[in-house]
């Protein structure tokens, strides 16, 4: 038998830095097991992107110009290489991909960890749980759609025995990890996810979420313990089963981050502001609220869970019982309600000009003429 191929030889490496670092994952036990996991993992990827690249003749050296010639550039007397990021860049040029999304989000959390998180690894794990198994889904495609499905990892992983939030202590565990995360991670990954499109948030590739539920019918012999379906290969009342069922009930992989964080977000006075002051019409602290509400980026006011936020656009403040608002959503707001046609479909009813104080358009019924009122409505502080 031929020896194997130096490209397939990074591949064997990378399989084995990937099995390393799941073994990490799976056994909190060990010390630093998070953070292990992610170093692992992205060297993983590293040897997986450097073998595809290798196998199609890319030169991924780094080289400087002197003069008319050009020489490598050397680490310790070995060429340079390209680092994760420009080997994903290359590989999905697409800034907007969220395979790339998913595995940028954990070069910035390496950075971000380093040595300095080892005593957060476990609410870590709650709150990136989505994330961490769209990174290793995405290896397993990637691996096998390049170099064949003989090397998938199934065989090597199992899918762990764990308590999570079957149980209701589980879950309050889980909550009370979540609050333990340093504000300093819990802004970097609000942040993140706040620059990303929506189209990026919402694909499993960038955040894995699964909803498991017992099976009661007679076992099938053929069938095994753990069973995914992709939702995109289900029919269309599966998939209206599963949108009702994921309007109630736990979130077992991953539970959802509802941190609070202070900086960078603005009170509903000073959004109103900034959104009036970036687009033609007339923008109070009224229609503010009556956004929140349409779009349901918060709990109406006396609920019973006011964390459960939309934390990309909006942060719950514990210890003053109020609500932050983040420049996305800020972002958002001026985006849509910048025309005519997105300002009645964001808030139900029709602008009126910032200048003119008219309407624009049809005017709502019972309507204010607008040589009575020509300036915004007062603005009231709502909490």
């Amino acid at each position: 038998m031929a020896p194997p191929t130096r490209f397939m030889q990074m591949v064997e490496s990378s399989r084995d830095e990937a099995s390393l670092a799941v073994r990490l994952y799976n056994n909190p036990s060990e010390a630093r097991s998070f953070e292990g996991f992610v170093v692992h993992m992205h060297l993983a990827w590293l040897y997986l992107l450097h073998a595809e690249l290798t196998r199609d003749g890319v030169d991924y050296r780094y080289w400087h110009q002197q003069g008319r010639s050009r020489r490598l550039e050397r680490v310790d007397g070995e060429p340079k290489r390209w680092e994760l990021a420009k080997s994903m860049r290359y590989r999905w040029p697409n800034e907007k991909d969220p395979v790339r999304a998913n595995l940028m989000f954990f070069i910035g959390l390496r950075n971000k960890f380093e040595h300095r998180y080892a005593r957060q690894q476990e609410a870590l794990t709650a709150v990136v749980g989505g994330q961490v198994q769209a990174l290793l889904l995405n290896y397993e495609e990637e691996v096998t759609s390049q170099f064949g499905v003989e090397l998938s990892l199934a065989t090597r992983l199992r899918f762990p025995v764990f308590i999570g939030s079957f149980t209701d202590e589980g879950e309050r565990t889980l909550r009370r990890l979540r609050a333990q995360l340093p504000a300093t991670l819990r802004t970097f990954i609000s942040e993140y996810d706040a620059g990303l499109d929506d189209s990026i948030t919402s694909d499993s590739r960038y955040e894995l979420r699964l909803r498991v539920i017992q099976e009661l019918a007679p076992k099938d012999p053929d069938a095994l313990a753990v069973q995914f379906t992709r939702y995109d290969d289900m029919d269309d009342e599966q998939r209206a089963i599963v949108e009702a069922i994921g309007k109630k009930g736990h979130v077992v992989v991953r539970e959802r981050q509802r941190g609070v964080v202070g900086h960078g977000l603005m009170k509903p006075t000073r959004a109103a502001k900034v959104v009036q002051d970036r687009i033609p019409f007339l923008f109070s602290t009224g229609h503010f609220t009556n956004a929140w509400k349409r779009l349901g980026v918060r709990p109406p006011v006396g609920s019973p869970h006011p964390e459960k936020t939309d934390e990309k656009y909006c942060l719950y403040d514990e210890r003053h019982k109020d609500y932050g608002y983040t420049q996305a959503y800020v972002e958002k707001l001026v985006r849509e309600c910048d025309t005519e046609e997105g300002f009645r479909k964001v808030l139900g009813t029709a602008p009126r000009d910032k200048e003119t104080g008219t309407w624009v358009g049809e005017p709502p019924p019972n309507a204010t003429p607008p040589w009575i009122r020509k300036t915004a409505p007062p603005i009231i502080e709502e909490r």
